[in-house]
C-alpha cells in the first residue's frame, strides 16, 4: 500500500485518518494541501476515483463565498478555481494508487489491506 493523505492541520477529520492508519501500523504520507496542493496528476486520478468533482468541493469552507465557485458554469473552471484555492477542498483526500476516498472513511480503507 502506498497512502497519501491530503489535508489541512486543523482539520479534525484528517487527524482522525492519521490516527486510524498510525493504530494499524500502516505506513502513510502526509501532504500539506493548503502548503503544497495537490498535483494535476494526482487530483485527476483522485476525482475519477471518487466519481466526479463536486464531492471534491468543500461548501463550508471558509474560501467556498470567497472564491465565487458555485457560480461557476464549466467543470474547467471549478477545477481551475480548486488549484488556486487549496482550502476548497474537502478533507482528508486519502490516496492508494488508483483508489481515492474523501472525508472519513475507515470501511473503504479496511478494505484495502
Amino acid at each position: 500500500m502506498n497512502i497519501q493523505i491530503f489535508g489541512k492541520n486543523k482539520c479534525f477529520d484528517t487527524q482522525k485518518a492519521e490516527r486510524w492508519f498510525k493504530e494499524r501500523k500502516i505506513p502513510y504520507q502526509r501532504i500539506d494541501l493548503l502548503k503544497f496542493g495537490m498535483s494535476k496528476g494526482e487530483f485527476a486520478s483522485v476525482k475519477k476515483a471518487v466519481g466526479g468533482l463536486e464531492g471534491l468541493i468543500d461548501p463550508k469552507s471558509k474560501d467556498y463565498e470567497r472564491s465565487f465557485i458555485a457560480y461557476l458554469a464549466s467543470e474547467q473552471a471549478k477545477e481551475e478555481k480548486l488549484m488556486e484555492y487549496p482550502s476548497l477542498f474537502r478533507t482528508p483526500v486519502v490516496r492508494n494508487g488508483k483508489q481515492a476516498t474523501v472525508g472519513y472513511c475507515p470501511d473503504v480503507w479496511e478494505s484495502w489491506k
